[in-house]
C-alpha cells in the first residue's frame, strides 16, 4: 500500500499555526513512507469561504514549501459526486430519506431541555426526578430517525433529507495511530444528515468521499475531529470502502496551558514570515510541538523526513513557546546560505527606503560575520544600523559622551595612521590600532569608546575592526572625520 496524505483546511480565514502543523506532520508522514501528500480546499461553506482565504492558505502553504504532489482539490467541485454516492447508499439501504424537519427535532430538543430543567425543581421525590431524567436524556440522545426502517412519506411531495443508517450494537472501536484504542458505544452515534432538503451534501458525507476518492490511505488531523471519525467510518462501510487509518493530534496550547489565543502567537501564518521567520525555522519548531525523537532538539527537514512517525506523537497538547521558536529559528539563520539569507532580509532592511548599492555591498561583506545578532530577520535586519546610517552621524546619548574633548583628541591623532594604511582589511586595520595604542600607551578601553562612537553613533556594532573594514576606507574615514570637524571645529574634511 503506497501511503497517501491530506491536508484539508477551510477557506474561511488565514492557516494558523495549527494548521501548518497538521500540514507539515502530513507531509512528513507520506515523504517518510515515499507515499503521495495532497492538499483539499473545503469550499462548500459559499457564506464563509473566499478565493482570498484559498489564496492565502496557497501562500502560506507555498512559503513554508509543504508542496502538494497534485494541484489541489477543490471540494465545492465534487458537489454532484458527493450527491450521487448518498443515493447510491439509498438504493443499497445503508442511508434511507428522513421526512422529520428542523422545526420537529428542534421542538424535540426543546422538549428534553425543559424535563432536564424540571427535573432540578425542588419537591420532586425521587422516583419522578430520575423519569424526568430519563425522558429527558432520550430526547436529547443522538438521533435515531423513525423513517430507519421505511415507511411511506407523508405526501408526494413532502421534503426531506438523506440520513445515514447509524449502525447498531454496541462498542464502536477505532484504533487511533496517535490516542490509542477509542471506543463510542453505537448509540451515541447519530442517524446524521448526508443530504439536506436542498439536495446539497453536508461535510461530513463530502469528507468521507473525498478522502476515499483521493486514494487517502492516513487521515492525520487535530483530534477536534476524533468524535467525526466514529460518523465517518460507518459512511466507508456503508458503501464497502476501504477505511483509512487514523490520527489525531493533540491541540496546541498557550505557554500558560490555556487555549491558543492571538495572546499567546495564535497568528497566521504568514504573519511568522513578516516578523522575520525563516519557514525552515518554523517548520523545525512546529515539528517539536508534540513530537519527538530521542533527545535530538532541531532537525532538519531532510532528517525529519527519515524519522517521522506517530509514534512519537505525544497524547497531551502541546505548547506554543515563542521564545524557544526564536531560539530554533536563530539557529537556521546561522545555517542559511549567505545569497538566500540576503534576499530574504532584504525586504527588512529597506523597511525604510530602498539602500543604495553601496551600503547593500557593505551589508553583504558582514553578513556571514552578523548571522548570530538576531533570532529574527527583523532582529538581523536591526543590528546593520551601523553599516545603514548616513553621514553625518545622529549620535546617540553614549555616543555624545564618548566624544569628550579628549576622544577627539585621540581620534585626530589615530586618523593620521588609518590613511596611511595602503591595505583596507580587517587584519591590517587591527594591527594599526595595536600599534597606535603601543606608541601612544593609550589603551582600548581609551580609544575604543570614542573611535565606536563616531563610526556607528552609539548603534551596536561588532568590533572594531571589522566594521571599519565592512564600512570601506572612504566612509570610515569621513565618518571620524565628520565629528572632529564638527566637535573640534579643526576644519578636517576626514578624506
Amino acid at each position: 500500500m503506497r501511503v497517501v496524505t491530506r491536508f484539508a483546511p477551510s477557506p474561511t480565514g488565514m492557516l494558523h499555526i495549527g494548521g501548518a502543523r497538521t500540514a507539515l506532520f502530513n507531509y512528513l508522514f507520506a515523504k517518510r513512507f515515499a507515499g503521495r501528500f495532497l492538499l483539499r480546499i473545503e469550499d462548500t461553506d459559499r457564506e464563509r469561504s473566499t478565493p482570498e482565504a484559498t489564496a492565502a492558505i496557497l501562500d502560506a502553504m507555498n512559503w513554508l514549501g509543504l508542496d502538494a504532489d497534485e494541484p489541489p482539490v477543490m471540494q465545492s467541485a465534487q458537489v454532484d459526486r458527493h450527491a450521487a454516492v448518498a443515493c447510491d447508499m439509498v438504493e443499497r439501504g445503508t442511508a434511507f430519506r428522513c421526512y422529520v424537519s428542523a422545526e420537529e427535532l428542534q421542538a424535540r430538543r426543546d422538549l428534553g431541555e425543559e424535563k432536564r430543567l424540571a427535573a432540578r425543581a425542588e419537591g420532586l421525590g425521587d422516583a419522578e426526578r430520575a423519569s424526568l431524567l430519563e425522558e429527558a436524556g432520550a430526547l436529547l440522545a443522538p438521533f435515531r430517525s423513525p423513517w430507519r426502517d421505511g415507511g411511506s412519506p407523508p405526501s408526494a411531495d413532502a421534503p426531506y433529507v438523506v440520513r445515514l443508517r447509524a449502525p447498531d450494537g454496541d462498542d464502536q472501536i477505532v484504533e487511533d495511530g496517535v490516542q490509542g484504542t477509542v471506543k463510542v458505544h453505537a448509540s451515541e452515534i447519530d442517524d446524521l444528515i448526508l443530504l439536506r432538503t436542498d439536495g446539497t451534501p453536508t461535510y461530513m458525507l463530502a469528507v468521507v468521499v473525498d478522502d476515499h476518492d483521493m486514494g487517502v490511505t492516513h487521515v492525520i488531523r487535530g483530534d477536534d475531529h476524533l468524535r467525526n471519525t466514529f460518523r465517518q467510518i460507518p459512511i466507508y462501510r456503508a458503501m464497502g470502502w476501504d477505511v483509512p487509518e487514523f490520527a489525531h493530534l493533540p491541540m496546541i496550547h498557550g505557554n500558560d496551558g490555556a487555549k491558543l489565543s492571538k495572546r499567546h502567537g495564535a497568528l497566521s501564518t504568514t504573519v511568522y514570515r513578516d516578523l522575520g521567520y525563516l519557514p525552515e525555522g518554523l517548520k523545525a519548531y512546529l515539528l517539536r510541538l508534540g513530537w519527538s525523537h530521542g533527545d535530538q532538539e532541531i532537525f532538519t527537514e531532510e532528517e525529519a523526513i527519515q524519522l517521522f512517525d506517530l509514534g512519537g506523537i505525544n497524547k497531551a497538547p502541546a505548547r506554543l513557546d515563542l521564545e524557544k521558536l526564536g531560539t530554533v529559528n536563530a539557529h537556521f539563520i546561522r545555517l542559511a546560505d549567505d545569497e538566500r539569507l540576503f534576499g530574504l532580509l532584504q525586504p527588512f532592511l529597506e523597511a525604510d527606503g530602498k539602500l543604495d548599492a553601496e551600503t547593500q555591498e557593505r551589508i553583504r561583506r558582514a553578513l556571514p560575520f552578523m548571522k548570530d545578532r538576531g533570532s529574527t530577520l527583523v532582529e538581523l535586519a536591526a543590528a546593520f544600523g551601523f553599516l545603514r546610517a548616513a553621514r553625518p552621524l545622529e549620535l546617540a546619548k553614549n555616543a555624545r559622551k564618548a566624544l569628550s574633548e579628549d576622544g577627539i583628541a585621540r581620534l585626530e591623532g589615530f586618523l593620521p595612521e588609518l590613511r596611511k594604511l595602503t591595505e583596507w582589511s580587517t587584519a591590517s586595520i587591527s594591527e594599526t590600532i595595536a600599534t597606535y595604542c603601543a606608541a601612544t600607551g593609550l589603551s582600548m578601553g581609551q580609544i575604543g569608546p570614542p573611535l565606536r562612537a563616531a563610526l556607528t553613533g552609539g548603534l551596536p556594532a561588532p568590533d572594531l575592526a571589522p566594521v571599519m573594514d565592512w564600512l570601506g576606507r572612504d566612509e570610515t574615514l569621513g565618518r571620524i572625520g565628520d565629528q572632529i570637524q564638527t566637535r573640534a571645529g579643526s576644519g578636517a574634511t576626514g578624506n
